[in-house]
């Protein structure tokens, strides 16, 4: 069954920490997250007799380009990728693919694959069935065609249309559109326009209830600019005082609790829900939704969960390349599992439990990486040292950009870097005291804070960092913050007259006192990698939160350096 890590904690063969970043390994011979060329064979379905590495290459080398991907069977949603895991397994000349979540758990033979414009289309066999399925793999969970989606988006955009001149009478409902604008961050799937009566204005942004969650939840970054791009090219009669967010019915939660903590004395936020059908417009109240539902969960000993392991962690490094063990960060995840990384990519793990039918300990080992494991046995043990010896050869400071497994996961080793260097690059942070990939949880929904430490006068610090540019990396590293602030919060009374936070009470910091004052929020990226978004967003940020952006070297895997530091007002 799929597993949801605790907070990050770590050892190091030759230090005292590490770190773990998510990421599909590619199977034997495979060229890890590499798109096929357009001279790649397709494998057609009319019984053939398929290679069984060949097959599980395909599958792997798809779902390390596609980690969003989903399972379809029949048009039927099975899986989706960022929440399952899989694995492919070439046993007795037959390619085995098993998939399991939460709700259920799949394993078939695959016999057959065929690659079509938008998906992968893959020939399976139930066990003990003659005739065999076939399971669609999709890129994202976002089945609509390019011709339907421009549809949808069109007619919701006359629908808002009518909606808005209903709603807002002695308004004017003006140029609302839904066109590509690149240069200033819009996309197609947000309705976008004006509402004019006399010298004031407001902004409006709507998305549809087509859409997806991250376009639902992107909503409110998009927003903010929009209404920016108002102010700054409207008539200086006019003054856009506000802006009305309009997302669908049972969507709103998330784009609520971001805009409780805006500025606004800057502008007049206003948050509506539309059902589509009988095209009612309420508008919700983000001030009263309540404290973020946030859950914490407890610490744990590092040196006993890693001595648990370590017999399954001395077999793991017995396959690696000379000085491999020298460079692996060994990172305790739970308090009977710890994982193998090298610089911020897993490349194994270890669990501890108990054999069958017994109470004697015994080390469950798997290799690869994200959603792929594939458990190490006699018969695996030269597919993972052939893994760990490209991997390693690969993935160093010096190595070749163009290489899949240098390329790959460059937000985990940016992290891994600032994790290790935090204490010299920002020396008033407790260095020795972080937690890394700390999950956040709230609505249901499940996120990882990148980093999280105390200052020296123990005031909480929040880190989300980034290797790429990302338009909706203040809105991300919001959230986090709304939930460590919340956690923080949480201060009963105790038996002994003290007043302890969360943290303190789960056994974080070591012990350490932490402060009542709000979470300061530290966001980092390669200078040339910040969205030029990014600051603006910022800019409307609630006075309360005490924000700086950290502008990192470009250079940064040879040698870490901050270029500029941007702060708060």
């Amino acid at each position: 069954m799929a597993r949801t890590p605790p907070p990050c904690a770590y050892h190091d063969a030759s230090r005292t920490d590490g770190l773990v970043a998510p990421m599909a390994l590619a199977g034997k011979g495979s060229s890890l997250g590499a798109r096929k060329s357009s001279s790649t064979v397709r494998e057609k379905m009319s019984g053939e007799e398929i290679a069984p590495e060949k097959l599980a290459r395909e599958l792997e080398e798809y779902f390390a380009a596609h980690p969003e991907a989903a399972i379809l069977e029949e048009g039927r949603g099975l899986f989706d990728m960022r929440l399952a895991r899989y694995s492919v397994t070439e046993s007795h000349g037959r390619c085995l693919l098993q998939l399991w979540s939460d709700e259920r758990n799949l394993m078939r033979t695959v016999v057959g694959v065929e690659h079509r414009a938008q998906s992968l289309r893959i020939l399976t066999r139930k066990m003990g069935a003659a005739k065999p399925q076939a399971l669609e793999i999709v890129p994202n969970s976002d089945r609509r065609t390019p011709t339907a989606r421009e549809a949808a988006r069109r007619n919701y955009q006359r629908l808002l249309e009518r909606v808005l001149s209903r709603s807002f009478i002695g308004f004017k409902v003006d140029g609302l559109r839904n066109a590509m604008d690149l240069e200033h961050s819009f996309g197609p799937a947000y309705v976008r326009g004006r509402l004019l009566k006399g010298t004031t204005a407001e902004a409006v942004i709507g998305a549809g209830e087509d859409e997806s969650s991250a376009i639902v939840e992107g909503i409110l970054t998009l927003g903010i600019l929009w209404l920016d791009y108002c102010r700054q090219h409207s008539d200086v009669r006019r003054h856009f005082g506000g802006l009305k967010i309009i997302v669908p019915a049972n969507t709103w939660r998330v784009t609520a609790e971001r805009m409780a903590w805006l500025n606004h004395a800057a502008a007049n936020f206003e948050l509506y829900t539309l059902d589509e059908r009988s095209e009612e417009l309420t508008q919700v109240d983000f001030r009263d939704t309540g404290n973020a539902s946030s859950r914490l969960m407890q610490s744990f000993s590092v040196q006993a969960a890693v001595e648990r392991c370590q017999s399954g962690i001395d077999q793991i490094f017995a396959l690696l390349p000379e000085g491999g063990k020298k460079r692996t960060e060994v990172q305790a995840r739970s308090a009977g599992e710890v994982s193998l990384a090298l610089h911020g990519l897993e490349f194994a793990r270890v669990r501890c439990g108990f054999a069958a039918n017994s109470f004697v300990q015994q080390n469950e080992i798997s290799f690869g990486a994200g959603p792929h494991e594939t458990p190490l046995t006699e018969e695996t043990e030269p597919l993972a040292r052939e893994l760990f010896t490209r991997l390693f050869a690969s993935r160093h400071s010096n190595g070749d950009h163009k290489d899949p497994l240098f390329r790959i996961q460059a937000e985990r080793w940016l992290e891994s870097r600032l994790r290790h260097e935090l204490p010299e690059l920002l020396p008033g942070l407790r260095g020795e005291l972080i937690y890394s990939q700390v999950p956040a949880l709230s609505s249901g929904d499940r996120g990882m804070l990148d980093i999280l430490t105390i200052d020296r006068n123990g005031r909480l610090v929040v880190m989300e960092i980034k290797a790429h540019e990302d338009l909706h990396l203040p809105m991300q590293a919001l959230d986090y913050w709304i939930r460590v602030r919340s956690l923080n919060a949480d201060r009963p009374i105790g038996g002994d007259g003290n007043a302890l936070s969360a943290f303190e009470r789960h056994g974080y910091f070591d012990g350490e006192r932490v402060s009542q004052l709000p979470p300061r929020l530290l966001l980092a990226a390669p200078a040339l990698r910040i969205h030029p978004a990014n600051e603006p967003v910022l800019r409307y940020f609630s006075p309360e939160i005490e924000w700086e952006l950290i502008a990192l070297n470009e250079h940064w895997r040879e040698e870490l350096g901050i270029v500029f530091r941007k702060r708060s007002a």
